[in-house]
C-alpha cells in the first residue's frame, strides 16, 4: 500500500505560516543545498543550530518562496531550487557561522546563497560574514576592553598616591637603619 506523504492545503498553510514567522524575526537566512548528507550528518548539523539559536528547516521551496513573499528577503526566491535546508536566525552572523563551519567539516553541504538586510549574499559573502565575530562576541570584547581600562585607570591613580604619600618612619625603622650605620 503507497503512503501519500504530501501535504494537505492545511498543511502547507501551516508550514507557510511558521516560516514566516521566523522569516520576520530573522536578519539573516542562508540557504545551502544537503544532497548526499547521512542523517546522522544533518543530526549534527541541527544540534548545532538549535544550540547557536539558529531555526533550521527542510522545506519545499514554492512554500519557502511564499513565506519570504513581500518581506526583506524576496530576492532569495530565485536562489530557491534544488534540495535545501534554510537556516534563519535573528543574530546576524549566527545563520552563517553554523552553515560555514558545517560545510568545513562536511563538503557535501554547499552554501548557495544567504541573505541579510535586504540585500542577496553570493556563497563567498555568506563565508566572510561568518567570520565575522557575533553579537555576545563583540559585547564580550567592548567589555573586556572598558574593563582594561578603567583597571589601568585605577593602577595608575594608585601609582600616583603611593609616589606622593608621605614616608612614615616608625622606631623599629629608625633602629635598623641605625644599626646598619655603626
Amino acid at each position: 500500500m503507497e503512503e501519500d506523504l504530501s501535504l494537505n492545503l492545511q498543511e502547507k498553510q501551516a508550514v507557510v505560516a511558521e516560516v514566516s514567522a521566523q522569516v520576520a524575526q530573522s536578519q539573516t537566512i542562508v540557504l545551502a543545498e544537503y544532497r548526499g548528507i547521512k542523517v546522522a550528518d544533518i543530526t549534527v548539523l541541527r544540534a548545532a543550530a538549535r544550540k547557536s539559536g539558529v531555526y533550521l528547516h527542510v522545506l519545499k521551496n514554492s512554500l519557502a518562496r511564499r513565506a519570504v513573499q513581500g518581506t526583506s528577503f524576496e530576492a532569495l526566491a530565485d536562489s530557491m531550487v534544488g534540495p535545501l535546508v534554510y537556516s534563519m536566525s535573528a543574530d546576524a552572523v549566527a545563520a552563517a557561522k553554523v552553515m560555514n563551519d558545517f560545510a568545513k567539516t562536511n563538503p557535501k553541504l554547499v552554501i548557495k546563497a544567504g541573505a541579510m538586510a535586504g540585500s542577496l549574499m553570493s556563497a563567498e559573502q555568506v563565508a566572510v560574514l561568518a567570520a565575522t565575530p557575533s553579537r555576545d562576541e563583540l559585547i564580550a570584547m567592548l567589555m573586556a576592553t572598558m574593563n582594561a581600562t578603567t583597571a589601568k585607570f585605577v593602577r595608575t591613580l594608585a601609582a600616583i598616591r603611593d609616589a606622593n604619600a608621605p614616608v612614615e618612619v616608625t622606631a623599629e625603622a629608625s633602629a635598623e637603619v641605625v644599626a646598619e650605620a655603626v
